[in-house]
């Protein structure tokens, strides 16, 4: 089972984007369409204060027929986030997602935040490592070695 660091270092593009609590919702919608992401971290410096997921803007600002030019993200955002550390495993951080109903899990180390892992990361992951299971047992019962 590989380790949330070995995701990180596996991702395309680890960056993570963030916005100010103060910013309006619909520029951190901007961000995210931009970036062509589901979630933005909440940022006071460089202390996470909150998380803005999609999910929030459709329940918190559509559903209640809110504009989201003038409503701030510390108003929509969740503010408990539950994070990570690198040693936790894709199956510690599928178990956490699961039962927590959570898209997105931030990596923190000694304070330091060093990425963001999304639900799709675990299952891209999962995916390569069973089919290299099935690969390897393919060799084994058809007698090929590699």
């Amino acid at each position: 089972m590989k380790s949330v660091a070995n995701i990180l270092k596996l991702k395309a593009d680890h960056r993570v984007y963030s916005v100010a609590p103060d910013a309006s919702v619909f520029d951190a919608l901007k961000l995210m369409a931009e970036k062509n992401i589901g979630a933005l971290l909440v940022m006071e410096g460089s202390t996470i204060v909150g998380i803005i997921t999609e999910r929030d803007y459709a329940r918190k600002i559509v559903l209640l027929g809110r504009a989201s030019p003038q409503t701030q993200v510390r108003e929509i955002m969740s503010p408990d986030v539950m994070f990570v550390g690198p040693d936790h495993t894709t199956k510690q951080c599928m178990a956490l997602m699961t039962q927590n109903r959570l898209r997105h899990l931030p990596v923190i180390d000694d304070g330091k935040l060093l990425g963001l892992i999304s639900i799709g990361d675990l299952v891209k992951d999962i995916i390569s490592e069973q089919q290299f299971i099935i690969e390897q047992l393919e060799r084994y019962i058809t007698g090929v070695r590699a």
